[in-house]
């Protein structure tokens, strides 16, 4: 009897642990971020290698219209055609149609819209919302740089 009582004493003060130490693992995390930061800047960009195509021709970029917006809510329209910039004023309408009639011809052609910083933003986003409406692809925001 007295060698029942001794192994159920042990097996009450023994148990099972259910919990696991993670301190290594962070550890050997830490020590490969460590590696990983000290590499990586190390690591040289890959080169890719092109194919050639013979009679390949450069793709020509069109040079963006630039609608300027002054601080009289005035439009003036700023293009280039063969190497020659236009400027025209123009009211709204006569806009409108001016880069439709250009798109049809350029239908890639970015227009850009630079404002005055003291027109109206409810003016600048007008104007953006015509253009995207009369179907122009590529309708950005000129800005300065500080």
């Amino acid at each position: 009897m007295a060698g029942s009582i001794r192994s159920s004493s042990r097996s009450r003060g023994r148990r099972a642990m259910a919990d696991i130490n993670v301190v290594p693992y962070i550890d050997v995390m830490l020590v490969l971020l460590v590696i990983f930061m000290v590499t990586a800047p190390m690591v040289a960009p890959s080169i890719v290698n092109l194919p050639t195509v013979a009679n390949a021709s450069p793709q020509q970029q069109t040079p963006p219209v630039i609608v300027n917006i002054d601080a009289n809510n005035q439009l003036l329209v700023r293009y280039k055609d063969a190497q020659e910039t236009h400027e025209q004023k123009m009211t709204e309408q006569d806009m409108l149609t001016f880069l439709q009639n250009r798109q049809e011809v350029n239908p890639d052609q970015p227009v850009v819209i630079a404002a005055d910083k003291t027109v109206r933003y409810e003016m600048v986003m007008n104007v953006m919302s015509d253009l995207k409406a009369q179907g122009i692809k590529r309708v950005g925001l000129l800005v300065k740089q500080k």
